[in-house]
């Protein structure tokens, strides 16, 4: 998965297929981006609407009138272009953290796209400056909050433009300055916005679903990883492998649940540490037996919400929208609900699979259910070995129920309730991605702790599987064994085993093995 993306080094915008896989690449390993040259005419056409609209003073909302509550202010020719800096100017009021630089560069390269298909009147030399900051580093501190996902993202898009005016500030070369001094630094002139271009900016939804994809992104990885994880501690208890059998789930055939058990059997292939039915045991407990029906609906549930994502990457979400034919029509693309609900429902599928990790996790250091020496350790109660992992998993857990609670379903008035339901779909994203945050944590954990039980039966002469051989190899390249008979800091093993797993080596090593279905 990641090697695909890494060796994407240029994408080609033409505001219609922008793909998952070109936009990590933009964001994250700094692929150029160009725009498709047969997108110049579209662009150009929609701008010389824009510019008919302005000379012939022409009512249309956001060029010649004012914003939100104010669209019954007329704006005179003159001062066209005055208010949209001014709009820039006054929308910046986010506040909090700086955004990512990775969800930066994604939002702005969204922006970018959605400008591409030409329905939104800007000039093509605004658009290449865009352009130019993405390919030159020029990255504008955005506040993580402020947004309402209502008419798009208007604060944390104001923040994005503000460099491109030689106001607010930006990221350039890992140093924070301001957005003048980046521009000049990089090569880049400033810009004077006309008509209708800073609406264009910032009036749609780059920001959530920025936010939003990069959640996608990670509970992707980690939904593969989980089954990696699961399939380590099967074979670390034992299982049994029969509930992972094609002729059970074609009988229940939902794809997320197919695809689980096939990767189940295709990592645990060759494996002597699991068991059959009546073996050792007659079935095992829901975390091991369920996994292809548990994992499986998060992965029906993420796939759900990159059918959505693919759509939203490539569409124009601002207002007013220019046509081709001359129509200029005042809609709603920008509000945020249709992105909301389907980050929402990330959440809940990410935190789910946080929840079976930690039960996991549980039934490999309880001596009661494992028959493992308590906490994976010898001399228990002189040391305490994994113990205290099960409580910062379980912490992170209920932090993640927390999160997972819906924000769309919320909504406050704004604009002198012109704007008068709203979808927080900015709230949604970078909830799901506090929890993918989380969740990384607990999927490595049960990783770790699995490949420590896998350990302990060393000796009784179980191979492990195609896939988990590859998985504990790479585990053990980052961690070593972790002492059997003391206690050591936990904290740097785990933060080991959790880097590695952001950074996809497992997965990488295991499907360099076997192959793994999702996506």
């Amino acid at each position: 998965m990641l090697k695909d993306v890494k060796a994407i080094k240029e994408v080609v915008l033409n505001g219609n297929d922008l793909t998952l896989d070109q936009l990590i690449a933009v964001s994250r390993y700094n692929a150029k981006l160009s725009f498709d040259p047969d997108a110049v005419d579209r662009i150009k056409a929609s701008r010389a609407l824009i510019d008919d609209i302005v000379n012939s003073d022409r009512v249309v909302y956001g060029v010649t009138t004012g914003f939100g509550s104010l669209c019954r202010v007329h704006i005179s020719k003159e001062d066209c272009a005055q208010l949209q800096e001014n709009l820039i100017r006054t929308h910046s009021c986010g506040y909090g953290k700086p955004l990512s630089r990775e969800v930066t560069r994604a939002a702005m390269t969204i922006r970018a796209n959605a400008l591409v298909k030409g329905y939104s009147g800007i000039r093509l030399s605004t658009l290449q400056t865009l352009v130019d900051m993405i390919n030159k580093g020029v990255h504008p501190y955005i506040p993580e909050k402020g947004s309402l996902g209502a008419s798009g993202d208007l604060a944390p898009l104001a923040h994005m433009v503000l460099p491109m005016l030689g106001l607010g500030d930006a990221e350039y070369q890992g140093t924070v300055m301001p957005g003048k001094e980046a521009m000049e630094r990089a090569g880049i002139p400033i810009i004077h916005l006309e008509a209708k271009e800073g609406l264009a900016l910032i009036n749609g939804t780059p920001i959530l679903t920025a936010m939003g994809v990069f959640a996608l992104w990670e509970g992707m990885s980690l939904l593969k990883q989980s089954d990696i994880a699961a399939a380590l501690s099967i074979e670390a208890q034992r299982g049994i492998i029969d509930a992972f059998d094609e002729r059970l789930h074609v009988i229940r055939p939902h794809r997320g649940q197919l695809d689980t058990a096939y990767n189940l059997r295709n990592l645990l292939s060759g494996s002597t540490y699991v068991t059959h039915q009546g073996q050792l045991k007659v079935q095992d407990a829901y975390c091991l037996r369920c996994v292809p029906q548990i994992h499986g609906a998060s992965k029906d549930a993420l796939g759900f919400v990159k059918d959505k994502v693919d759509i939203e990457i490539n569409a124009a979400t601002d207002n007013p929208i220019v046509l081709p034919d001359g129509d200029v029509i005042s809609g709603g693309n920008f509000h945020g609900e249709p992105m909301a609900l389907p980050f929402d429902f990330l959440g809940i599928g990410i935190s789910e699979i946080a929840n079976v990790s930690e039960r996991r996790l549980e039934r490999l250091i309880n001596n009661s259910l494992s028959g493992f020496p308590s906490f994976l350790v010898k001399h228990s109660g002189l040391n305490s070995g994994f113990m205290i992992t099960q409580y910062a998993a379980a912490a992170l857990v209920s932090e993640n129920k927390v999160l997972a609670h819906p924000a769309s379903v919320d909504s406050i008035p704004s604009c002198e309730n012109q704007e008068d339901l709203v979808s927080m779909g900015a709230h949604a994203a970078r909830k799901a991605g506090e929890i993918a945050f989380n969740a990384r944590r607990v999927v490595a954990t049960e990783i770790l702790a699995a490949c420590q039980a896998i350990d302990l039966r060393e000796g009784e002469g179980f191979k492990l599987g195609a896939g988990t051989q590859a998985a504990y190899d790479a585990v053990r390249k980052s961690n070593d064994f972790i002492a059997y008979d003391k206690d050591i800091e936990m904290f740097k093993e785990l933060e080991k085993i959790t880097n590695l797993v952001q950074e996809g080596g497992i997965l990488d090593a295991v499907e360099d093995k076997v192959d793994l279905k999702f996506f």
